[in-house]
């Protein structure tokens, strides 16, 4: 119940000192850098990147895709024509570098946008990759993402994930009403993941599927910004030997992407960090000289964990 109460307070204060959250919480920046999850998992590229191009297609380079899917890919020349092959199990596509159209298992079949080399590497349409190889495709645009195959997100209750008992972590749990579940009941330790973690599941609740640091349109003040499944979980920054600063969402800005996913905003500076271990300081005045780099990890408080807690490695240091 007093954790609870905190948070109320503390989210009664973020939203006056925030606005009221009826306009567009965030300022748009430039687009992000399109991602490819294979199984849930972001693949990555040593070199050239997928794309959106000019019209819009979604462009992938089709060798690390297809080497990642099992296919085997060929290069050829035939006068100054390339050709790029990929050959599965259970497919078989043949292109030609300049081309919107690739023969498919021996048919034709037209992208409407050419397969080009780019930085020494092929780059084909995504429906290429789908009708080629046979994998359920399905372009995000919310996270500018390619899911390629399926969605079983990985959990912090994998075993990849390692616990840390609390007690090697006591330098940031000054503040102990946040390491408790709600029942009250002391975790057993804590799961610290990464930025490149996510997507994933916090043990068998909300999906984190991305985090951002974002401007208000009105103000210009930094908001936190968390794509998730869930909406209204509250966050916290931890700073080593230091009270932790809770925030609660701005729910009157929270926005329903469409797809099972919402953008979840938190304020930076919030005078609920005059609230601090359950005390409240009147005359603390430091909470308006916070910054985000300040803190080490952000603890993702989710209300159905119940044995452990979990905190991402700060990306915005």
């Amino acid at each position: 119940m007093k954790k609870l109460l905190l948070a109320v307070l503390a989210g009664a204060l973020s939203v006056s000192l925030i606005g009221s959250g009826t306009e567009s919480a965030a300022a748009a920046g430039a687009p992000k850098q399109v991602e490819v999850l294979l199984n849930t998992i972001k693949m990555k590229f040593p070199d050239a990147k997928p794309f959106q191009d000019a019209q819009g297609s979604v462009m992938v380079p089709i060798r690390f895709v297809s080497e990642a899917l099992g296919a085997k890919v060929t290069y050829s020349k035939e006068g100054k024509v390339s050709k790029v092959g990929v050959y599965s199990k259970d497919h078989k596509v043949d292109m030609t570098i300049g081309q919107t159209s690739a023969l498919v298992d021996g048919q034709k079949k037209d992208y409407g946008t050419q397969i080009i080399l780019k930085q020494n590497r092929t780059f084909v349409p995504l429906r290429l990759v789908s009708e080629g190889l046979g994998e359920k495709v399905e372009w995000d645009k919310i996270g500018r993402w390619v899911w390629i195959g399926n969605k079983d997100f990985r959990s912090t209750d994998d075993k990849k994930f390692k616990l840390t008992k609390l007690s090697d972590f006591k330098a940031y749990t000054k503040s102990d009403v946040y390491f408790k579940n709600i029942e009250g009941k002391r975790f057993s330790g804590i799961k610290i993941i990464k930025e490149s973690d996510l997507p994933l599941q916090l043990g068998n609740s909300q999906i984190v599927y991305s985090i951002d640091m974002v401007k208000r349109k009105a103000t210009g003040r930094d908001l936190v910004q968390i794509r998730s499944s869930h909406r209204g979980n509250p966050i916290a920054f931890l700073m080593k030997n230091n009270h932790v600063k809770g925030r609660s969402v701005i729910d009157v800005s929270f926005v329903n992407n469409g797809d099972k996913t919402g953008m979840n905003y938190y304020p930076v500076i919030s005078e609920s960090d005059k609230f601090q271990n359950g005390e409240y300081i009147s005359n603390y005045t430091d909470w308006m000289n916070f910054k985000v780099k300040q803190s080490d990890y952000i603890l993702l408080e989710d209300g159905d964990l119940v044995d452990y807690a979990v905190a991402i490695v700060n990306p915005f240091k």
